[in-house]
């Protein structure tokens, strides 16, 4: 929860100090004031992001013995890189695609609970995400105004994938829920964004016909009923 609680700590920080910066420039001077009535609009953005893996274990015993728990015991900043394709609907409400890429890894670790028995899996991914999202923005108070923003977010992971103790699927699908705020500047506006990700699909690939000859291997697979993903997201868009 570290790279959580950095992540939300460095959102509040920006929302604090950027409009004080902006009264301190020029307190009545109103920022780029017709950027909200385009029909469309482009942009791009980069951050980071946090992704955690949640394991359904069914209680399989071993024929010697063993329990296995699998468990990712920390978060691992990874980095983001989107495009934006913007479409104004109303004076309040956004309609927004996304794409991009985002780039991460994530350490898996295996105990057995009746011994002191350990394995650890590293797992890297290379996502392409393709987000729409609708935004809800209130009204602009000055050179700022926050807004709420609800979507979903398909992903294909496209690294090259390894026939290791556990292989997840290279497709899932995100319900994404989070908060920003439109900080007008003089060229342009600089938006941050937090959300929140929680997938939608069982990302186990239950059927290793590669480790069948291998049951030490298909024993952590057999261990487990499901494995879902969830994802905390930090991005800076440029518009």
């Amino acid at each position: 929860m570290k790279y959580v609680r950095i992540l939300i700590c460095l959102v509040f920080s920006l929302l604090a100090v950027v409009p004080m910066q902006g009264r301190r420039l020029n307190d009545k001077v109103q920022n780029r004031p017709y950027a909200d009535l385009k029909r469309w609009h482009l942009g791009f953005s980069v951050g980071m992001y946090a992704s955690d893996l949640l394991f359904t274990h069914n209680g399989l015993v071993t024929d010697d013995g063993k329990q296995w728990r699998m468990d990712q015991p920390d978060y691992q900043p990874g980095f983001c890189v989107n495009g934006l394709i913007g479409l104004r609907l109303n004076k309040h409400f956004e309609l927004r695609f996304n794409p991009g890429m985002y780039f991460g890894s994530r350490d898996i670790h295996f105990r057995d609970i009746n011994s002191e028995a350990t394995e650890r899996q590293n797992i890297k991914s290379t996502f392409i995400v393709l987000p729409v999202d609708i935004k809800f923005a209130a009204l602009r108070y000055r050179n700022a105004r926050p807004y709420a923003m609800a979507g979903i977010m398909p992903t294909f992971d496209v690294g090259k994938k390894s026939n290791d103790l556990l292989k997840l699927s290279a497709s899932d699908i995100y319900l994404s829920l989070g908060f920003g705020c439109d900080f007008y500047l003089p060229y342009f506006k600089l938006v941050p964004e937090l959300k929140f990700c929680f997938g939608l699909r069982d990302l186990l690939v239950h059927d290793r016909p590669d480790l069948v000859e291998e049951p030490g291997k298909y024993q952590f697979t057999k261990s487990l009923s499901k494995a879902t993903s969830k994802m905390v997201v930090l991005t800076f868009y440029f518009e």
